[in-house]
C-alpha cells in the first residue's frame, strides 16, 4: 500500500507564495546587490515552525533574487536589540559602501518598548537612512508592524504599547511617502491577528511569520515592478 504525502504547511498557506508565484512577480527583476540593515527582523530571529523552512525573510527574499540573478550579491547587517539609532550609527555607511541597488531599513520597533520613546527621534532616524540610501539610487522597503497587543491582549494589553504602535506605523509611512520608499504593511494584513506568525516570546516572528513577510515584500516588490514597467511602456 502506498500513501500520498501531502503538501507541507507552507505549501498550503494561503498567505504564503510558493516559489513559482515569486518568481512570476520578480521575472527580470533588475536587482543584483541587495542590502537590509536593522534589528533582530533584520537579522531573522525566530522560532522555527512546523512545516515551514527555517529560512528568514530576508534569506528568502535573497532566494528568490538569485533565480533571477545567481550573481546577485548580499549584505545583512541586522543584529538584535538595537534602537534606530545604533542602527544608523552602526550599520548605514557599511550599508552605503555595498552599493545596493534594493535595501531595506527594519528597525524601531526596539524603540517603542523604552520609557522616554520619541516619535520625533524615531522618525528622524529612520528619515536619514531611507533618504541616503535612497540617494544612493537603490530602490528601498520599510515594514509597518503588527499591534501584538491585539494578539497577545492578556500579556501585551494595556500600558500604551497599542498607541505607540499606531504612532510608528504612521512615521514609517510619512517617512515612505518623502523619499518614495515601498513600505510593506504587515498593520494591516491578514495575519495580523495571528498568533502563529509570532515566536514564543510573543515579539519576534515566527518562521511561519517570516514566510508571510517575504511573501508580502514578493507581492510589493512584483507590484512596483509592474508599475515600472508600465510607466515606461507609455512612454
Amino acid at each position: 500500500m502506498t500513501t500520498t504525502e501531502g503538501p507541507t504547511a507552507e505549501e498550503a498557506d494561503a498567505h504564503v507564495l510558493s516559489p513559482e508565484d515569486a518568481d512570476r512577480l520578480l521575472s527580470n527583476a533588475p536587482w543584483t546587490r541587495f542590502a537590509v540593515i536593522g534589528d533582530s527582523l533584520a537579522e531573522g530571529l525566530g522560532d522555527s515552525s512546523a512545516g515551514y523552512a527555517d529560512t528568514p525573510w530576508a534569506d528568502r527574499v535573497l532566494e528568490a533574487l538569485r533565480r533571477v540573478d545567481p550573481g546577485t550579491e548580499y549584505l545583512n547587517l541586522g543584529v538584535r536589540h538595537l534602537k534606530a539609532a545604533e542602527v544608523r550609527t552602526g550599520q548605514l555607511r557599511e550599508a552605503l559602501d555595498f552599493r545596493p541597488d534594493l535595501a531595506s531599513v527594519v528597525c524601531g520597533g526596539n524603540d517603542l518598548l523604552v520609557r522616554d520613546f520619541s516619535a520625533a527621534a524615531v522618525e528622524a532616524e529612520l528619515d536619514a537612512m531611507v533618504r541616503q540610501l535612497r540617494e544612493s539610487g537603490a530602490v528601498v522597503f520599510v515594514f509597518t508592524i503588527q499591534d501584538i497587543t491585539k494578539v497577545f491582549p492578556e500579556q501585551l494589553g494595556g500600558g500604551g504599547l497599542s498607541g505607540r504602535i499606531e504612532i510608528f506605523n504612521d512615521l514609517v509611512r510619512k517617512v515612505a511617502a518623502r523619499h518614495g520608499a515601498l513600505v510593506i504593511d504587515m498593520w494591516a494584513h491578514p495575519t495580523s491577528r495571528s498568533r502563529s506568525v509570532f515566536s514564543a516570546d510573543m515579539m519576534h516572528a515566527s518562521m511561519r511569520g517570516h514566510a508571510v513577510l517575504a511573501s508580502a515584500v514578493f507581492a510589493q516588490l512584483g507590484w512596483y515592478l509592474t508599475t515600472l514597467r508600465g510607466q515606461l511602456h507609455s512612454h
